[in-house]
């Protein structure tokens, strides 16, 4: 359908209104445009500036809208039937920042979902510095009116009208120099001073030197692994991941789990405690979380932790194999494909891994989100080769995470229902027919 100023309707006769909605705005010309979305209560007024939806602020508080920049515009992800009963209007505009007016523009694009569109040109406009584009509003169901009207004075006057005002921009404070990862680990840990270096080079090579992100170890205490604690081969893992810590974590701090039958978070290592991570009597904590090995309960804490944050979380999962859950596990990582985590699965002096050795062929998924390698012996590899390995696929993730709309929260909205888990009863049922 092609829209006209002034052009209303239900949107029920077009859209299924309990999947996401996409609103898209783009305007093309010379200037710098910015692009808004925010909701009003029945007296037409911005009472809660947690619904302005802008470059700066890209989700409302449980991401019923989500928007995203998009070439010459931005997209907006709205949940139309979860929006509380307070916001009775959705208030979608384009602005020029600095100078210039509309009149000057090539052309204005207002896209509903790919049923309905609108395109107006320079001609259609004056002076304006802002214009409402589109609204979108409670009237016996949900409603759009096709705006395409402006203001003189630009987005501050707009959002005056509606009782708000324009979020000025504040001047960042200085950025500090950022401390150099030699400088951290010779002060805090100069034990892994030689582990900086080899690093350094596989971070630069990577373009990962300004990555800001949470890092977790997770370690397998099952029965097997009892060969890899006597021998240190577990401390040395909990050595060697700590730097890449150190590296992206603000807090210089390894989130940290330990798993068998069951799982743990212990307390964060850090160049303070790092020696302790293992502790002198890690037989009686493998008799408390049990002797077999059991990922998925471990995985699902780890998307419980990950799942709200807009920082990556890169995961360094430690394992001797015997995977054997291995439906459970596909499902966490499809789950998590939606999610800011990345899981590096590290196999450790064992065998049988299972789906952890067929992850890129695994479909399913959103983006692939994980990687595998398998070492005999973790102490003897260089520690060239140990970084190159943890972190190749890591760079790729990571620009994929943002293209697709991972880091800023959008993503999740995508995320089918899972179906619902069957019961004992049922899958013997199942077994048998019934």
């Amino acid at each position: 359908m092609i829209a006209e100023r002034g052009t209303r309707d239900k949107l029920e006769k077009y859209f299924n209104l309990n999947r996401p909605l996409k609103i898209k705005l783009q305007i093309e010309g010379a200037a710098t445009y910015d692009f808004c979305c925010f909701g009003v209560d029945k007296d037409d007024k911005l009472s809660d500036d947690r619904y302005m939806i802008f470059y700066n602020q890209l989700s409302s508080p449980s991401g019923e809208i989500v928007g995203k920049k998009i070439p010459s515009g931005m997209e907006f992800s709205i949940r139309l039937n979860d929006l509380p009963q307070t916001i009775n209007k959705l208030v979608f505009t384009g602005s020029i920042d600095g100078a210039g007016v509309m009149s000057e523009i090539s052309s204005h694009k207002i896209f509903i979902g790919d049923e309905i569109s609108a395109t107006f040109s320079g001609g259609d406009f004056e002076q304006e510095k802002a214009i409402t584009s589109l609204e979108i509003y409670r009237k016996d169901g949900w409603r759009f009116n096709v705006v395409a009207r402006g203001f003189n004075g630009g987005l501050d006057t707009l959002l005056a009208f509606y009782g708000g005002e324009e979020i000025k921009e504040e001047t960042p404070p200085p950025t500090p120099k950022k401390i150099s990862l030699e400088k951290k680990i010779a002060d805090g840990a100069p034990k892994l001073i030689s582990l900086v270096k080899p690093l350094k080079v596989e971070l630069e090579k990577r373009k990962l030197l300004d990555v800001v992100a949470r890092v977790a170890l997770v370690l397998d205490i099952s029965g097997s692994m009892n060969h890899s604690y006597k021998d240190g081969t577990v401390q040395e893992i909990v050595n060697k991941v700590l730097p890449v810590a150190v590296q992206f974590d603000d807090d210089s701090e390894l989130d940290f789990w330990y798993y068998g039958s069951n799982c743990e978070r212990r307390p964060s290592v850090n160049m303070k405690n790092y020696e302790q991570a293992v502790p002198s009597d890690w037989k009686e904590l493998q008799r408390s979380l049990g002797g077999t090995n059991n990922e998925p309960a471990v995985m699902k804490e780890i998307i419980a932790e990950y799942e709200t944050i807009t920082l990556p979380a890169y995961t360094v999962f430690i394992t001797d194999g015997g995977i054997y859950r291995t439906g459970a596990i596909k499902r966490l990582l499809i789950e998590s494909s939606y999610l800011p985590i990345f899981w590096q699965f590290v196999g450790v002096s064992g065998k049988d891994y299972g789906i952890l050795e067929k992850l890129d062929d695994m479909d399913g998924r959103y983006i692939d989100n994980a990687n595998f390698f398998a070492l005999d012996d973790f102490k003897s590899v260089p520690n060239e080769e140990i970084y190159s390995r943890l972190l190749n696929e890591f760079p790729a993730w990571l620009k994929l995470a943002k293209d697709k709309g991972i880091l800023d929260g959008s993503a999740k909205n995508l995320r089918p229902t899972p179906p619902p888990e069957k019961s004992f009863s049922d899958k013997v049922k199942g077994l048998f027919g019934f």
